[in-house]
């Protein structure tokens, strides 16, 4: 397999099983980080998948990430998933204009950023696969996440728009929402609301990373074509949308 995946905010939670399932089938993988050096490092050292350090929300970042990706795997990229994501959490009158930008930035233009990177090369190869991670609280919104909701359900308009565009050129953009999966950010939620998070989900438990990433493999696939511009909901059936 000689196409080239690159994993957004790849080297931990669900990022990190989509980047190492990934690899597993047989993929180049690279996955990108924002923050955390020796965490991403030491994922590097686990998997021997390589990471580059490089913030989504800044479009110059990304283009310049891109190239030191194809520089350093010698291949075009070829899928794209697009996972990162931060919450700054707030109700309306507590959420200042920096943590709604810096969520919107992150979370929805990050997508931008990163699809008009690739776009072109897929376009002149006439093949792309394109998965944006959106999430249930795009879906159903989410007391104290305005911002956090905003760029979730931004990302669905975003996907069936492109989607239309990539079509005729061998090009699939699609969207997963996954619901309340046991990753750090879930693990940061207090026991005894997230005992009544689980208690909603009809599967009786927290997703799991896998279950996620299993999911971007059937829509990364050569034989992925006929589908475009689909949500695939993963939430135990928290949410049937």
């Amino acid at each position: 397999m000689n196409r080239l995946a690159v994993v957004t905010g790849g080297t931990r939670g669900i990022g990190a099983a989509v980047s190492v399932m990934l690899k597993d089938k047989g993929y180049k993988v690279a996955a990108t980080y924002a923050g955390n050096d020796e965490r991403a490092n030491a994922f590097a050292e686990d998997t021997g998948i390589p990471v580059f350090k490089f913030d989504v929300a800044d479009h110059a970042a990304c283009e310049a990430g891109i190239a030191s990706i194809v520089e350093a795997l010698g291949a075009e990229v070829d899928i794209l998933v697009n996972n990162a994501g931060i919450t700054r959490d707030g109700t309306m009158h507590r959420m200042t204009p920096e943590n709604w930008q810096a969520v919107l930035d992150t979370n929805l233009s990050g997508c931008y950023h990163m699809c008009a990177c690739v776009i072109d090369g897929m376009r002149s190869r006439n093949f792309g696969r394109i998965v944006n991670v959106g999430s249930i609280n795009g879906q159903a919104g989410q007391y104290g996440q305005v911002n956090y909701a905003a760029a979730k359900s931004g990302i669905h308009g975003f996907t069936k728009a492109l989607a239309q565009e990539g079509a005729a050129k061998g090009i699939t953009v699609n969207a997963i929402a996954p619901g309340y999966v046991d990753t750090d950010m879930v693990r940061a939620v207090p026991p005894d609301v997230l005992q009544k998070i689980v208690a909603r989900i009809p599967v009786g438990r927290l997703g799991k990373a896998e279950d996620i990433a299993r999911s971007v493999m059937f829509l990364v696939a050569d034989e992925a074509d006929f589908i475009t511009g689909s949500t695939l909901s993963v939430n135990g059936g928290q949410h049937m949308y």
